[in-house]
């Protein structure tokens, strides 16, 4: 079996600060794909410069918990606050996800309004994913893929990392972050039967957030084979709104990442 690999980006839209880096990093760098937060500050800002980036694929980055929504909140009083902010407790949402049918039917209004969005910006949709890998949950990956193929969606991540290959770069690989590993099975298997796309391997978990130059060319050497994915969530700074979310992220670092020469 051969190796492919390619580089994405979260969070495109969230903020110019992304949205700047995303550009750099496709334009100057190794980075081949994006995933866009439709309803995010500076989503309008990071349609126009895709537009100008035929080359960068563009995808869903669909949001279920901690971000916006499409749609207003008194359509989907069960999902958002007054705000029509996701909250941030997983736990509950995915509670309520899988036990409240009214709950369940706002979330699928919600997930095709999004679907719906990215395909008014008139971006050709090359995946799809979730904020926080929300779609590991058996409601919304059901739900993702099911509306997601009414939109033309051709594949998703799986984000499955490998123990084995990170234990091999140092990184301890406890019950939790096997479980995960496992439970990635019920995902893929439910993109199998939609006739979805997956990728093989994703990396990117256990450094989220700190993704660095060295990391990256400790991971290029020990890639296993089949076709993965090695995502980002790059900025060009840490600005107010990265700085409330993402505080200890090191966002500058994974666009330096990169923009990295790797002689690949």
């Amino acid at each position: 079996m051969t190796r492919s690999t390619i580089f994405s980006a979260d969070d495109f839209g969230l903020s110019e600060a992304v949205n700047d880096a995303v550009e750099r990093a496709h334009r100057d760098g190794i980075l081949t794909h994006t995933s866009l937060m439709v309803a995010a500050p500076a989503a309008a800002d990071a349609v126009r410069r895709a537009k100008t980036m035929p080359g960068l694929k563009v995808g869903l980055h669909l949001v279920t918990i901690e971000g916006p929504a499409v749609l207003p909140p008194a359509a989907i009083p069960n999902l958002v606050d007054a705000a029509g902010q996701f909250p941030s407790d997983q736990l509950r949402l995915g509670i309520n996800y899988f036990f409240r049918p009214a709950v369940r039917r706002q979330l699928a209004a919600e997930i095709r309004a999004q679907f719906q969005a990215f395909a008014e910006t008139g971006l050709t949709l090359d995946h799809a994913n979730a904020h926080k890998h929300m779609h590991l949950h058996p409601t919304v990956g059901a739900l993702l893929l099911s509306i997601g193929r009414e939109f033309g969606l051709p594949a998703i991540r799986i984000p499955a990392e490998p123990p084995r290959v990170m234990a091999r770069l140092g990184v301890r690989q406890g019950i939790g972050a096997c479980a995960l590993y496992a439970w990635t099975q019920l995902l893929r298997s439910q993109a199998r039967a939609a006739g979805v796309r997956t990728n093989d391997h994703c990396f990117g978990l256990a450094w989220s957030g700190h993704m660095t130059q060295a990391r990256v060319r400790a991971l290029l050497d020990v890639l296993p084979d089949g076709f993965s994915e090695i995502y980002f969530h790059p900025a060009t700074e840490q600005d107010n709104l990265l700085q409330r979310l993402m505080p200890d992220y090191e966002h500058r670092a994974e666009l330096d990442a990169l923009l990295a020469d790797y002689g690949r």
